[in-house]
């Protein structure tokens, strides 16, 4: 069922760019199940802190070029996610390609998700999954009876439930931090925040921040989510899109979809003076965080601030069994590392994107050479 394309002889000749693509990657494997339906890639980056967690996303992609670009991205940004939020864990990821609610609709997600686990446990423990887009904590709890390498399993069955709270915990925390470096206070009252998305994470957002005064405007391509939004809280304004969205007059901008949200397009638009969310990989190019550092953006960094799903789903992992007042604990501290990364690209003059890059790479690197190889 599974194929190591760095090993594959085989997949050289007919795809010559392949190693290249991969070659940060410590492994890339793809799994297909006929049978089932499966087509998945679990992209493992890097172990040296540990074995690699991350979630599993489940989304139809126009082709499997675009599925394993967004794997190796993703999975890159969960080694720095873990490195920077100060957990012993490796970064991965993994895809399935389809469309989740046409196979829920006919049926077919158990025998797909029990193929999935078969799959994520013949790594070994290499790779531990976790909820994504597209996936929820029953799925995991799915994937569990064929693989004890999951996590974000439902509370029913110990696990740590729906990571998207404290991910919007995790976020909140790191505006608050960003909104003292840029303002000198961390009150949000009376600041008018921008949310393009409110699916899961987005939706809690809101929350947090109408409870800390902010006036909110959304967005989101799914009218459902926005309806959900707007009977839980009617004083929120609703724009059409995120180009609408981009163009109001905001304080915050948090971009809580998927990612490459921060164009070149909508960093000059922009009126915030602060962007933080939720996304995985904010940032189209590099090129981008120079531009926000030029117009005076502050950014938060998508992998420092949407580290507390992350934490939530690493604390089921404890012996002890999973604590939700201790994972909260944790995530309270993204606080201090937002505070940290913008500190530190302040002082040495660089984005904070390059510092939060710098302060993971320091952590792998030295916490690495000492644990040596870690044992699953």
């Amino acid at each position: 069922m599974t194929q190591h394309v760095q090993q594959s002889a085989q997949s050289a000749p007919t795809r010559p760019d392949l190693l290249d693509a991969t070659r940060e990657h410590e492994q890339v494997v793809v799994a297909n199940d006929p049978a089932s339906g499966l087509r998945a890639i679990v992209a493992i980056h890097s172990t040296a802190l540990g074995p690699a967690l991350g979630g599993t996303r489940f989304f139809p992609y126009a082709s499997s070029a675009d599925a394993l670009a967004d794997v190796l991205d993703l999975s890159r940004g969960m080694t720095y996610k873990a490195a920077l939020a100060g957990l012993d864990l490796g970064g991965g990821k993994a895809v399935i390609v389809g469309d989740p609610a046409a196979v829920r609709a006919r049926g077919g997600e158990e025998a797909l998700l029990r193929a999935y686990g078969r799959f994520v446990e013949s790594l070994g423990g290499r790779y531990r999954t976790a909820c994504d887009v597209g996936t929820s904590s029953p799925d995991m709890d799915l994937i569990a009876r064929e693989t004890r390498h999951v996590t974000g399993r439902t509370v029913a069955l110990g696990g740590a439930g729906d990571s998207s709270v404290l991910t919007a915990f995790g976020v909140h925390q790191g505006l608050r931090a960003a909104a003292r470096h840029a303002w000198g206070t961390e009150s949000l009252d009376g600041r008018r925040v921008g949310v393009a998305g409110v699916g899961k994470v987005g939706r809690h957002l809101v929350g947090l921040l109408l409870a800390d005064g902010a006036r909110v405007v959304i967005t989101d391509v799914a009218r459902g989510a926005v309806d959900r939004v707007r009977e839980e809280h009617p004083e929120v304004e609703v724009v059409a899109d995120a180009a609408a969205l981009v163009a109001e007059p905001l304080d915050v901008y948090a971009p809580c979809a998927l990612g490459h949200a921060l164009t070149d397009e909508v960093v000059e638009t922009l009126s915030a003076r602060i962007v933080c969310g939720a996304a995985n990989n904010q940032l189209a190019h590099a090129g981008v965080e120079k531009t926000m550092l030029e117009r005076g953006i502050v950014y938060a960094p998508d992998y420092c601030v949407n580290a507390g799903g992350l934490i939530q789903v690493a604390d089921e992992l404890d012996p002890s069994g999973f604590s939700f007042e201790r994972a909260q604990q944790r995530a309270r501290g993204i606080h201090a590392t937002t505070a940290a990364v913008l500190e530190t690209a302040a002082s040495e003059g660089v984005s904070p994107a390059l510092a939060a890059d710098r302060l993971a790479e320091r952590r792998i690197r030295e916490v690495g050479r000492l644990r040596g190889i870690w044992i699953g």
